[in-house]
């Protein structure tokens, strides 16, 4: 494939089939966390590469993958982070162990969230003003509902699914607005959300 679109920004990705994967969809330069374990020398790595020329987290849609991403916005918030959904990254082939990962994802759907991100690393994103009021009257948390609201605004926005508490994180991080959670949200779940 020649007419690869080409990431400017490093992409953090968890190992070596991940950015085997990437090579297939974008021309880019990978950071490899080799799993779970995110030691001093790949965190300097990450640091260097916001400095220079940017750096996007791309990890696996589950719960390692989030925890690593976790790890490394604490460590570097910086980073622009880029996520598929569980859809997106869910093996199509027989998957008996129902396996997740940046590997399995369509390469339109990866070339597509890197292009975006890529688009917003070193711009100034505007604070949200979302709050946890906001997100309680919506039914994200605490709702009857909140689980499926949350996994649908993840897909919506592309920020992944989160608990009640990691999605203010993400909004806040994302610097999303109340406008546009009322926006993704609007025609869902039977008109209940106004």
């Amino acid at each position: 494939m020649t007419d690869r679109p080409k990431i400017k920004a490093m992409v953090v990705v968890e190992g070596w089939s991940d950015t085997k994967r990437l090579s297939q969809a974008v021309d880019c330069d990978t950071i490899e966390t080799r799993g779970s374990a995110l030691g001093p020398e790949v965190l300097q790595r990450i640091r260097l590469a916001v400095k220079d020329r940017g750096a996007i987290v791309l990890t696996d849609p589950d719960f390692n993958g989030n925890r690593l991403r976790r790890l490394i916005s604490a460590a570097v918030p910086e980073v622009t982070q880029a996520t598929i959904s569980q859809d997106q990254g869910r093996a199509s082939k027989d998957n008996p162990h129902k396996s997740l990962g940046v590997e399995h994802a369509p390469l339109a759907v990866l070339a597509q969230c890197l292009q975006e991100a890529d688009a917003r690393v070193g711009k100034d994103r505007p604070s949200s003003d979302v709050d946890r009021d906001f997100l309680i009257d919506l039914g994200l948390i605490g709702g009857a509902q909140a689980v499926e609201k949350r996994q649908y605004l993840g897909e919506q926005l592309q920020i992944g699914y989160a608990n009640g508490k990691q999605l203010y994180q993400r909004l806040q991080a994302y610097g999303i607005q109340k406008a546009d959670v009322l926006s993704a949200l609007k025609g869902t779940f039977d008109g209940k959300i106004d």
